[in-house]
C-alpha cells in the first residue's frame, strides 16, 4: 500500500523575505531600480501631485516607473497584470516595497507620461 507525507492547508507558514535581498546585482531588475533610485532626475512627476495638505498620499512615481519597466520586459503589458504581479510576483513586490498600486493607477500614470520629454 502506498504512503504519502500528510499534508494541512490550514497550517500557518511566516516566510521572512528581505525585499532587498531580491534585488540581485547584475540582474535586470537591480539595473532599473539602480537606474531609477540613482540616476533619473523625475522632479518633473512632484508638480502633478497636489495633495501636500489634503487627499490620500501618492505611490511614489519611482515605484510605478519600477513597476512599468520591469513588466514590460516580462510581457506585461496590461495595468491589470502588473497590478495582479505586484501581489503575486516576489521581484515585482521588490520593486514596489511592497505596495499594491491599483490597476487603474497604473494606466492613469502611464497614460499621463508625455512621450516628448520621455
Amino acid at each position: 500500500m502506498a504512503r504519502y507525507r500528510p499534508y494541512d492547508y490550514k497550517q500557518l507558514m511566516m516566510v521572512p523575505v528581505s525585499l532587498e535581498g531580491q534585488l540581485v546585482p547584475g540582474t535586470l531588475e537591480y539595473a532599473i531600480h539602480h537606474v531609477v533610485e540613482e540616476r533619473l532626475d523625475l522632479s518633473m512627476f512632484d508638480e502633478r501631485y497636489c495633495n501636500d495638505e489634503t487627499g490620500r498620499k501618492a505611490i511614489d512615481p519611482r515605484v510605478l516607473i519600477k513597476i512599468v519597466l520591469f513588466g514590460y520586459s516580462r510581457g506585461l503589458i496590461s495595468s491589470r497584470s502588473l497590478e495582479r504581479a505586484c501581489g503575486e510576483n516576489i521581484i515585482f513586490m521588490a520593486l514596489s516595497c511592497g505596495q499594491k498600486p491599483d490597476h487603474s493607477t497604473i494606466a492613469t500614470f502611464v497614460s499621463s507620461i508625455d512621450p516628448v520629454v520621455v
